[in-house]
Order: structure tokens, then C-alpha cells, then sequence
């Protein structure tokens, strides 16, 4: 008969928003999470849901997590000197490393292509700060990965949302702007589908591999900002320039890209499929849900 599966044990380097329902699902599952946060706050947060939350200048229980761990997921995102998570976690593993790697990654990696189509084997042009940085960070995880014989699989998101975190909650409170550009489309992904795709590659690890999360359906933010406000009943948000000052920096160097991610590859290779392919199947799920407990990340 076969060996039975190991229980999973999950460390999460970075216990955010994507970080933390990663987790909350190793748990579902039967397994064990630890996730990592420097906020007080959060940690307590986390482990009023079961989740084991440490410091990650906490080396020995940092330490202690990644020796039992049988998955490491990192999505702390990237810093002026590289993946924090790589630091932090390298000098500790000396032969510890487990049989799974991720890095959640960014679609900005590939810069802006005037709407045109980008794959996983696609070129790297990245067109901002933050795009370098993530480029960066994916090419150290990869080039430790051939220098110590790891599974390391990266994930390359574009804006995700979910529950706490959508235009639902933004038409509601008042605060949604219709914020225009002509030309400017892009993909975006629930919460729900990163995780299933994540314990999808899980289960079918692949060193090197590169995959980019995302739906079925390249959409301008605009339509769907409209949409949403027509389904909930509520008034179209006022309407502004991408330039405009009250659209803040972050957001603005956000619609300098515009592109159409491809998730073939993904689908191909882990059997994955979006249980919310479009934005309407997403926004609509969440109009009934409860209002969910809320976490910064």
C-alpha cells in the first residue's frame, strides 16, 4: 500500500491578507499553519483564528516552524535589498527546506504592453519601482533554488479582491471613484481562486515553474466599478481622470500598465480552473456574504 500523505504543515512568511487565507485553509484541510507578521495586532488576529502567529525576528520560533514545515509560502513583499522572506528564512534552513516553495509574485513583473497578451514565458519589462523589485526577488528565489536543489514555484498575481477587500465594500462606505483611461485593461483574481491554485501546485510541485493567477476576463477597472454600483442599486461614483489629484500616486503608477495576462499555462499544468472566472461571478458571491473580519495586509 502507499505511504499516507504527510500532514500538512504550512509556515507562511508574511501572514496578510493573501497570506492568511492560505492558512485559514491548510487548517480547513487538517493541517497546521504558522504565519509570520511584525504587527502585534495581526498576530493576535491570526491566532484567534488557530493560526500559530510569530515575529519574524523571533529566529528560534522562525526556526523552529521552518524545520517542521512540509510547505513554505512566501508573500511579504519585497523590499530595497530583495525578498525579505529569502533572508530571513536562508540562513536558517541549512538542510530544512521542504519539498514545496511558493513566492507569490506580481503580474508587474511584465510592465505595461498596450493591452496586449502576456504569458508565464513572456519577457520581464517592468515599468516601475515596485515591478524591479519583484523581478528581482523572483531571480534570487530561483537562482538559490538551482544552488540548493529546491522546489520553488512562483505565483504572479494581479490586483486580487475578496471579501473586506473589493469595490463592494468601497460603494458601500461611499469612498468608490470612477476613475478612467481610456485603453487601460488588466486582469484580477478572488482570494478563493489564489489559494485553490496554490494547493493545486502543491500537489503537483514543479521546480521552476511559473505561473500567473488570474481570471478569464482582461477588464477595464471603470467597467467594473460600473457594473457593480448598477447590481447593488446604488449611484454610478463620480467619475475622474487617472491624473487626477485625488486619485493617489500609488494608484496612478497602478494604471501606467495595461495588459491581458494569460492563465493557460496554469490551467494546463495543475488541473486549476477559477471558481470565479469573471469579476461579476466574484463581486456577485460577496453581495450576500456576511461582512468579514477585517485585516490590514
Amino acid at each position: 500500500m502507499p505511504e499516507p500523505a504527510p500532514t500538512l504543515s504550512l509556515l507562511v512568511f508574511g501572514g496578510g491578507y493573501v497570506g492568511r487565507a492560505v492558512a485559514l485553509e491548510a487548517l480547513r484541510r487538517g493541517g497546521t499553519a504558522v504565519a509570520t507578521s511584525r504587527d502585534p495586532e495581526r498576530r493576535k488576529a491570526l491566532e484567534a483564528e488557530g493560526v500559530t502567529a510569530i515575529d519574524p525576528q523571533d529566529t528560534p520560533a522562525l526556526k523552529a516552524a521552518l524545520q517542521a514545515a512540509t510547505a513554505v509560502l512566501v508573500t511579504a513583499a519585497p523590499d530595497a535589498q530583495g525578498c525579505p522572506g529569502l533572508r530571513a528564512l536562508s540562513p536558517l534552513a541549512s538542510e530544512a527546506w521542504p519539498d514545496w516553495i511558493g513566492y507569490v509574485s506580481s503580474t508587474s513583473v511584465y510592465g505595461d504592453r498596450a493591452g496586449g497578451w502576456v504569458f508565464d514565458s513572456g519577457p520581464l519589462n517592468a515599468a516601475n519601482l515596485e515591478g524591479a523589485r519583484r523581478v528581482r526577488a523572483e531571480q534570487d528565489w530561483l537562482d538559490g533554488a538551482r544552488g540548493m536543489g529546491l522546489t520553488v514555484q512562483l505565483f504572479r498575481l494581479p490586483g486580487f479582491y475578496g471579501p473586506g477587500r473589493s469595490v463592494v465594500e468601497r460603494l458601500r462606505a461611499g469612498t468608490a471613484k470612477l476613475v478612467r483611461k481610456p485603453g487601460q485593461i488588466f486582469n484580477r483574481i478572488h482570494i478563493d481562486d489564489i489559494v485553490s491554485a496554490l494547493f493545486a501546485s502543491m500537489d503537483r510541485p514543479r521546480p521552476g515553474a511559473v505561473y500567473n493567477l488570474t481570471d478569464d476576463e482582461p477588464s477595464p477597472t471603470d467597467v467594473v466599478v460600473e457594473w457593480a454600483a448598477q447590481r447593488m442599486g446604488l449611484p454610478r461614483p463620480p467619475e475622474v481622470d487617472w491624473t487626477d489629484d485625488s486619485v493617489s500616486e500609488g494608484m496612478r503608477r497602478f494604471y501606467l500598465d495595461s495588459k491581458r495576462v494569460s492563465n493557460a499555462r496554469t490551467k494546463a499544468e495543475l488541473g486549476w480552473r477559477p471558481k470565479y472566472p469573471t469579476y461579476r461571478e466574484g463581486l456577485e458571491a460577496m453581495l450576500d456574504a456576511p461582512p468579514p473580519l477585517r485585516m490590514a495586509g
